[in-house]
């Protein structure tokens, strides 16, 4: 049995494009992307490997194994690092696991050998790309072509392979014109291919210390979309804004009618307050927009986040699909024996002997193939609260008042978080905190000061969506997110889920009262939960039937007391 799904039938099919704010397909069908980045494949991050700041990016990462290992080894190295990072068997299961997409950062110098001033397409890498493509045109994963370094760099950081630390794209013009001779290569190549969703023209130009720059940012991508739509113009542009995608304000003009702006979000309150000025850009532009990267933090903040997403119909990439020994990404490398030798030989400390480099390295290859990995598929649960999944109560629906949760009294927010609900949220633990903390790079989880509660009055509610997968049967399962319950949430086709209910709640009042939350599941009453006025770990008596899809649980403060929830959770039964 599979307890997988696959994209919904007939999600991805045909070229994507803009139409107003949504994203529709080649049969004007509308999708929200759902995917996964590739990070550190075609422009290796050092943070993904481990590796100090002497090995943070590809050029010092490959200078590194040349010293240890001499070019020929080197060569050979490379060679199979690209072959093997992402395979066959990667995008299977990205499709399987329910992503519709995929985002492919590339290193422009990963493509281009410059011989002087003329640059030579390398056909041999080209083929790579040709190749995942390929593999997502056949499990139908729509690909994000994203430029993460350009010519000289779009940054100055680590992060786009600069040699020199400085946004040599913008301060250059030879590489200004080297990046839009790449695009038109890359629309020349594929204006006919429509498993490709879009271009990404640029990833996180300009940060804020090189915000003098700003003005040089919109002239660039113009010239880019002159040069892609004079040989493609089906394919979507996707534009970024500055400071790591965050800075919007260097949008002054529409540039082309088949456009989607892309924002980034990391390590910060997963609230629409935070999102507001995308959403105001969404409406002024009429365009769709992008979460296209996020991630890097525990699966807490997963589950709140990318619900945050899809509650306001924002298409979103998960960042990243697979790196070096960390548990919050699905696929996690296992560290081989000796590699903290090469970690101290990039601090300075002695160099290991090639025969001993070589064994970890080619160590290391031998450990990147998907069935290699550690996978995690607690990290897509909280992606997609896919169960089991623990949700922090706080992360009720997204929605507003009268959809994702209701108040008698509303507050006023103290926490500088979800300020504008009017929902009663606290500290679990009373002490010296007075803001979240969701700075959980890591995946640490959250220590006890950390965690945050509602306080619910007799009456208020809370939503909470999920997804519901049937596991009943082999193969992969094509989840439709159309009701397919009756008027009391019974499944009407045939299939089913069971689900089992946990709250960490406590009530509010003297010693010995108790404070009861009634669950609703799909608008049809399904039990009741009581704790006293300790936290306890309580859970529903029997169990929670519905449908395959999205669906949504409703707890609600019954009785006299008011009652505070820490989290939920939900957890997956036998085939029902």
């Amino acid at each position: 049995m599979s307890e997988n799904q696959a994209p919904a039938a007939g999600e991805v099919s045909g070229f994507l494009q803009a139409d107003g704010q949504r994203l529709v397909n080649g049969n004007g069908r509308e999708v929200l992307l759902r995917g996964v980045g590739f990070g550190s494949w075609l422009l290796p991050e050092g943070y993904m490997w481990s590796f100090p700041d002497r090995g943070d990016r590809p050029r010092r990462i490959e200078r590194m194994i040349s010293e240890l290992v001499g070019e020929k080894k080197a060569a050979e190295f490379w060679a199979l690092y690209y072959d093997r990072y992402i395979g066959e068997d990667d995008i299977r299961r990205i499709a399987e696991e329910g992503f519709n997409s995929v985002r492919v950062p590339i290193n422009a110098r990963f493509l281009i050998l410059m011989d002087g001033d003329k640059p030579i397409w390398r056909e041999d890498r080209l083929a790579l790309l040709d190749r995942v493509i390929g593999w997502c045109r056949e499990y139908r994963l729509y690909v994000i072509l994203d430029l993460h370094g350009a010519p000289g760099g779009q940054t100055g950081t680590n992060i786009d392979d600069s040699e020199f630390d400085r946004p040599d794209l913008f301060l250059e013009e030879r590489n200004a014109e080297l990046t839009v001779e790449l695009w038109a290569l890359l629309a020349a190549r594929y204006k006919d291919e429509w498993i490709v969703a879009g271009y990404d023209l640029l990833n996180e130009p300009l940060p804020d210390w090189f915000a003098q720059y700003n003005d040089r940012i919109m002239p660039l991508y113009k010239r880019i979309v002159r040069a892609i739509r004079e040989v493609d113009e089906r394919h979507m542009i996707i534009l970024e804004g500055a400071h790591w995608a965050t800075d919007w304000s260097i949008f002054d003009e529409k540039i082309d009618d088949n456009v989607m702006l892309q924002f980034h979000k990391y390590w910060n309150n997963p609230d629409t307050e935070s999102i507001r000025t995308y959403l105001e850009y969404r409406d002024r532009w009429n365009a769709p927009i992008f979460m296209g990267e996020g991630g890097e933090n525990n699966k807490l903040w997963y589950a709140g986040a990318f619900r945050l997403f899809e509650d306001h119909g924002i298409s979103w990439n998960f960042w990243t699909w697979k790196k070096l020994e960390r548990d919050n990404s699905p696929c996690e490398v296992k560290r081989p024996e000796g590699w903290d030798r090469l970690v101290g030989y990039l601090e300075g400390g002695e160099k290991p002997s090639a025969e001993e480099a070589e064994k970890t390295l080619w160590t290391y290859l031998d450990s990147l193939p998907l069935d290699r990995c550690v996978y995690h598929r607690d990290v897509v649960d909280a992606l997609l609260r896919r169960p089991p999944v623990r949700i922090p109560a706080i992360f009720y629906g997204y929605g507003g008042e009268g959809v994702g949760y209701g108040v008698a009294e509303k507050r006023s927010g103290a926490l500088g978080f979800r300020s504008g609900d009017g929902t009663d949220i606290r500290f679990v633990v009373s002490g010296e905190r007075t803001a979240p903390n969701f700075q959980h790079g890591r995946g640490e989880d959250w220590q006890p000061d950390e965690w945050l509660c509602v306080q619910l009055m007799p009456g208020d509610w809370l939503a909470y969506d999920f997804l519901a997968v049937s596991v009943r049967g082999a193969g992969s399962l094509q989840v439709d997110h159309g009701a397919l319950t009756d008027s009391q949430g019974t499944p009407t086709d045939g299939s089913s889920a069971g689900y089992s209910l946990k709250l960490r709640m406590c009530a509010v009042g003297e010693e010995g009262m108790r404070g009861r939350v009634e669950v609703e599941a799909e608008g049809a009453a399904v039990g009741w939960m009581e704790a006293g006025t300790e936290w306890e770990t309580v859970g529903l008596t029997g169990t929670i039937l519905v449908s395959p899809g999205d669906r949504r649980l409703v707890l609600k403060a019954a009785g006299d007391r008011p009652v505070r929830v820490m989290w939920l959770e939900i957890n997956g039964l036998p085939d029902c």
